[in-house]
């Protein structure tokens, strides 16, 4: 029946790479792709130029709050899973204008599960039961953790801190509440902080490269010893692969890179690997370029994953070490500055000017 799979927010970051590792020449089996993606500031086709002439990826440019293209498509294409990328995902934009998150995260989310109980109600039980509705998410739903506290696990309570995760955590209940009331086939993943290729300059890896090599301040929040857990986005995309063939549904999985780094760990870190790959023109480390901003509210000190569970059921364990993936990513933005420059538009600009030069007070 079903061969094919909806990626929506498929331009994005995370979504790309999916798209990028689903497709990829290894793969010659993998069912067709229909992505899906609104195209906002994050959103870029040249993410996903490798499979432009791909037969089996379809790309449609549309938002997930269009109920009626998101069931033609389901119907079209006899979709037998929807993965759900599309979000926005930065809580310095949540901060200042939650509107779009609530829009996108979670009405989006709700347009999405409808259109899919819908599309569900048409098949037969056989195929209803394979169907899966896989929602992305983040460890962020979880709130902050302590120094000495255990990992987040899949039964740690809610606990969102911003509008983005509040916007997220929505989204979870939304998706919990029509697995158990409805029936609908769906796994949550919560995935600790990605990194790597393709990833839009306004996460930390990818802003400190790129401020490093324009010679501008590199911006660290306050005395930058928050703590996250890094996860190398292949790593992610092999687990969602792993979810899509082997998670239950009704079920939660932690998806985390065993990396836990203070933030300005590693943004010394970059500074070393760009001083070895790309140094300055007048011999002197780019960590002299780091400057100690105002911290943002509400900024959550520590997060990491207990992924125990998608390790025991699903037999998946991160695979990219930190610092060599780290070395990758660098590698990647230095060979590839016309993408970069394809994507400096006047809304990232705008960013940069909100967030990092108006007003801003270093320390």
């Amino acid at each position: 029946m079903v061969n094919t799979i909806l990626v929506t927010g498929g331009a994005g970051f995370i979504g790309a790479n999916f798209v990028l590792d689903w497709l990829a020449p290894s793969n010659p089996d993998a069912c067709p792709v229909v992505n899906l993606d609104a195209l906002t500031y994050a959103g870029n086709l040249a993410s996903l130029e490798p499979v432009a002439r791909d037969p089996r990826h379809r790309f449609v440019h549309g938002d997930i709050n269009d109920r009626a293209l998101v069931s033609r498509l389901l119907r079209e294409h006899r979709v037998g899973a929807i993965v759900n990328f599309a979000a926005e995902s930065h809580v310095d934009r949540s901060i200042l204008g939650p509107d779009a998150f609530v829009q996108t995260n979670i009405v989006g989310t709700f347009n999405l599960i409808e259109a899919a109980r819908e599309w569900l109600s048409t098949l037969g039980a056989t195929d209803r039961a394979a169907f899966r509705f896989i929602q992305v998410s983040t460890d962020e739903v979880f709130g902050a953790l302590e120094p000495d506290d255990p990992p987040f696990s899949e039964t740690t309570p809610f606990s969102p801190r911003s509008p983005y995760s509040a916007s997220k955590a929505s989204a979870d209940h939304l998706v919990q509440a029509a697995w158990h009331t409805y029936g609908l086939p769906a796994i949550i993943t919560h995935c600790s902080n990605n990194y790597g290729p393709l990833q839009f300059p306004e996460k930390l890896v990818p802003l400190m490269i790129r401020n490093a090599r324009r010679g501008e301040r590199l911006p660290v929040y306050g005395d930058g010893r928050q703590v996250r857990d890094w996860l190398h986005v292949s790593d992610h995309a092999s687990a969602l692969r792993a979810v899509l063939a082997r998670g239950r549904p009704g079920q939660t999985y932690n998806i985390g890179g065993s990396a836990e780094r203070e933030n300005l760990s590693v943004v010394n870190l970059l500074c070393s690997l760009l001083d070895e790959l790309s140094p300055r023109a007048d011999g002197a480390s780019y960590a002299a370029q780091i400057a100690y901003v105002t911290d943002r509210p509400g900024h959550d000190r520590r997060y990491a994953i207990d992924q125990r569970k998608i390790a025991a059921e699903l037999g998946w364990e991160p695979a990219v070490a930190f610092e060599q993936g780290l070395r990758d990513t660098v590698d990647w933005y230095l060979g590839n500055d016309a993408w970069i420059a394809g994507i400096e538009t006047g809304a990232y600009r705008q960013w940069l000017d909100t967030n990092y030069r108006s007003g801003e007070r270093a320390r």
